[in-house]
């Protein structure tokens, strides 16, 4: 039931007092012309209503989350803690530079820190999640031909096995998309890759480990068939928790990344945000990047790339998710984000393993940080659907996984 449903006439909040001070009177042309329309209701059914909301969601302290690689649903309260600090929260993006050096310094640490996981050379923050993180990968590729005078590289490669927003950021960047099929064993079908790949090739994204949750076993091969015919490569690495503290995209061959820190930094995104995708790449395409760079050591300053793209965000980007996502970074250690990292392949193994017998996975019997698999078995000798199976789970307090 919406709050305007319990809404009665009379019924008011009686929170705030009078205002006994002096009062203006806005020009009849500033007026509002209608009533505002805001419910009537009283302070207790206005808690009420709030509250038995909060009992209908469902999070991770009330039960099992089986989201695959949508998001992650571990938010430390340590993180909250951090970015509620005031010397984040009572600034403002116009500040002079020596009014601001803590946040830029946390901007710099966490730069660095995320390039030594992934490999890359610099990373900025400003864009806002992970298909806004894509589309800025895909016009840094677009912009790094265009200053070689290569205008017919047209196509972008995209694995069937890709993550879904691939192909239309890839469009959104003005690219025409050429689908690359898999093999049996859900893996990139090298030579298809190659019959593909020519002259007209701007570049490949690829998720590794993929969305079946099979790693790449031929991964270097197929970065060096893209960079063989002149393309880049792109790392969609919006779940790093595979490989985090283990492999880095930048040693697979990978050019340009994107991470979403609420998938594997542990940042909140509930109700849509905010969110965080920053994108990191080679020093060959550090001069597109948009934003700034933070440099220097003792004195902190703001550069911007002088080739850049253009602003993606207003700003640095959303910029206490940043904070958040350092916090766990420092609260794991060096030690911590590879166990981090293996905790999520064995977990879902032993999930795998332990649906086996009741829902075969669709690819093998080895995962990485995910799987996927076929109910069509189930419902061909049952009827029972997969979306009986979702609604099973919540009634039982466990939240289904991806349909």
């Amino acid at each position: 039931m919406l709050v305007f449903e319990k809404s009665r006439p009379g019924r008011r909040n009686g929170m705030l007092p009078k205002w006994e001070g002096e009062t203006f009177e806005l020009p009849k042309t500033e007026q509002r012309q209608k009533k505002l329309h805001l419910p009537e209701i009283a302070e207790g059914d206005l808690s009420r209503h709030y509250s038995e909301l909060a009992r209908k969601s469902h999070g991770v302290n009330d039960g099992f989350y089986p989201l695959g690689s949508c998001t992650m649903k571990y938010n430390p309260k340590i993180n909250e803690a951090a970015a509620a600090l005031p010397g984040f929260t009572e600034i403002h993006p116009l500040q002079p530079e020596h009014t601001v050096q803590g946040c830029l310094e946390v901007l710099k640490t966490a730069e660095e820190t995320l390039c030594t996981i992934t490999g890359m050379d610099h990373k900025v923050f400003q864009p806002a999640a992970g298909a806004h993180g894509e589309f800025t990968g895909l016009l840094l590729i677009r912009a790094y031909h265009e200053s070689r005078g290569d205008a017919k590289r047209t196509k972008i490669l995209v694995p069937d096995s890709a993550h879904g927003t691939n192909p239309a950021s890839a469009v959104m960047a003005g690219y025409k998309v050429v689908s690359v099929l898999s093999g049996p064993d859900g893996c990139v079908d090298l030579e298809k890759l190659k019959e593909a790949a020519d002259d007209e090739t701007a570049g490949i994204m690829l998720t590794n480990p993929n969305t079946l949750g099979i790693f790449e076993k031929q991964i270097l091969e197929i970065t060096e068939v893209i960079h063989g015919c002149g393309g880049l490569c792109y790392y969609d690495g919006a779940n790093l928790n595979a490989v985090m503290g283990t492999v880095r995209p930048g040693d697979m061959g990978f050019d340009v990344v994107h991470l979403n820190l609420h998938k594997t930094f542990s940042t909140p995104h509930g109700g849509g945000g905010p969110g965080s995708g920053p994108v990191g790449c080679k020093q060959i395409l550090a001069d597109f990047l948009p934003s700034i760079l933070v440099e220097g050591k003792d004195v902190l300053h703001m550069k911007k790339p002088e080739h850049s793209i253009g602003e993606m965000k207003s700003f640095y980007g959303n910029f206490l998710v940043v904070v958040r996502a350092l916090t766990y970074l420092k609260s794991l250690g060096k030690e911590g984000i590879p166990e981090a990292s293996q905790n999520a392949v064995l977990n879902a193994n032993y999930m795998l393993h332990g649906l086996a017998d009741i829902f075969p996975a669709a690819n093998g019997t080895r995962c990485m940080h995910e799987f996927v698999i076929s109910l069509s078995g189930l419902k061909k000798k049952t009827g029972i659907s997969a979306m009986d199976i979702a609604k099973g789970l919540l009634d039982n307090g466990i939240h289904p996984p991806t349909m």
